[in-house]
């Protein structure tokens, strides 16, 4: 229709729905290819109480509108979550938003004109690509090892592109590869961004899902000069329904994302917001995120286990210390997103094609696995199948 506007003509559907569908369609696949948490891990019996405990106390008041800038007794508890970690911040500096997704689409709308650049891992999370499409802005895709962005590719690309306005990555355990930048990259990003002028995207919702290794600061915790908007989330350690996260901000940041907020949602969902202070408030948050922590590298270590002996030799994978995925790589040549219809059809197994997560020149003999949401037989018998089938078309 005439009627639409351009940004239809940018946006495309996401992989993972779209591979999500072919596998749903086929009775009994096993499924790598979701993101999502582990149901089993999530405090059922908390909610049961939280939600009462909630109406009790809070009563409509809980069910009314709500401040957009996030209900009181929520930001307080993010402040005080927030300096365990070294970031310090005041609640006028915290926008609760829906989910960190929309985190990520607040900064878009702040920074981001038709033409502008975006700088961008080469491969990112795939939901930025589509918070980001809308907006017409181009990409500048950089390349990434074992410790994260490559930034002397990244100071040679920003010498010579035009309107470069910020910086998105995942630095702990990024989605898709797992893989977690390390200091010094961290503070090199840190020193490039005061250098050229630009603000820098930290989303981090894995950073507490981590099963070895030290715990590094995050960008925003080493931040003297408000160029790091930090983006968080309950999604992965509590409930993911929910869809309540955080931006942290310099104040001016903040208002400005409170007057996008109003015209997207006019605020969050009030009640889910007292639900999540309500657990802060009564329950050991360091107690859930451990147990989560204790069955996912379980299912990791599974996983990888299978991966480096059943699986051809040819086949490369990523480490990772954290989170929900591994990363795996085919020889080149191969199309992972052409094989996964044989794939469901064969092997009874379903994964997500890593082309996509590309933002420029998709390299599409790559997949995402994951394993959070996989019991260990699944991930026996399906990472198992996965080997034999590869064996098959390699």
């Amino acid at each position: 229709m005439s009627a639409f506007s351009k940004r239809v003509e940018y946006m495309k559907p996401s992989a993972i729905r779209e591979s999500g569908k072919m596998i749903g369609a086929k009775p009994g696949c096993i499924s790598f290819a979701g993101g999502l948490p582990s149901p089993d891990l999530m405090p059922l019996d908390a909610m049961r109480d939280i939600s009462a405990r909630v109406l009790d106390e809070a009563g409509t008041n809980a069910l009314q509108y709500g401040l957009t800038r996030g209900y009181k007794g929520l930001v307080e508890e993010i402040v005080k979550m927030l300096a365990k970690k070294d970031i310090v911040c005041e609640p006028k500096n915290i926008q609760v938003t829906t989910g960190s997704q929309q985190g990520i689409f607040l900064t878009a709308m702040l920074m981001i004109d038709e033409g502008d650049a975006i700088v961008v891992e080469n491969p990112t999370y795939l939901g930025a690509l589509t918070s980001f499409a809308p907006l017409g802005c181009r990409y500048v895709d950089v390349d990434a090892d074992d410790d994260g962005m490559l930034l002397e590719q990244l100071e040679a690309k920003l010498q010579v592109e035009k309107n470069v306005k910020m910086v998105y990555v995942v630095p702990n355990f990024s989605n898709p590869t797992g893989k977690e930048w390390s200091l010094e990259r961290r503070k090199g990003l840190l020193a490039l961004a005061e250098k050229y002028d630009l603000m820098i995207i930290e989303d981090d919702p894995y950073g507490d899902i981590r099963y070895e290794g030290e715990v590094l600061p995050s960008m925003k915790s080493m931040d003297t000069n408000g160029r790091v908007i930090y983006l968080g989330s309950f999604s992965k350690v509590l409930y993911a329904g929910l869809r309540v996260g955080f931006t942290v901000a310099e104040e001016s940041i903040v208002d400005t994302f409170e007057l996008f907020k109003q015209g997207i949602d006019l605020q969050s969902n009030e009640f889910a917001q007292n639900q999540i202070a309500c657990f802060l408030q009564n329950y050991d948050l360091d107690a859930q995120i451990q147990s989560i922590v204790d069955n996912y590298k379980e299912k990791r270590d599974l996983m990888l286990t299978i991966l480096d002996e059943e699986f051809p030799k040819s086949v490369k994978r990523t480490s990772p210390k954290g989170g929900m995925f591994v990363w795996v790589e085919l020889p080149e040549g191969v199309d992972t997103f052409a094989l996964l219809p044989q794939c469901i059809a064969e092997a009874n197994v379903g994964y997500v094609p890593g082309g996509p997560f590309y933002a420029v020149e998709e390299q599409k003999n790559t997949m995402r696995l994951n394993f959070s949401n996989v019991d260990k037989e699944a991930i026996v018998i399906g990472m198992k199948a996965l080997a034999k089938f590869l064996h098959k078309v390699l």
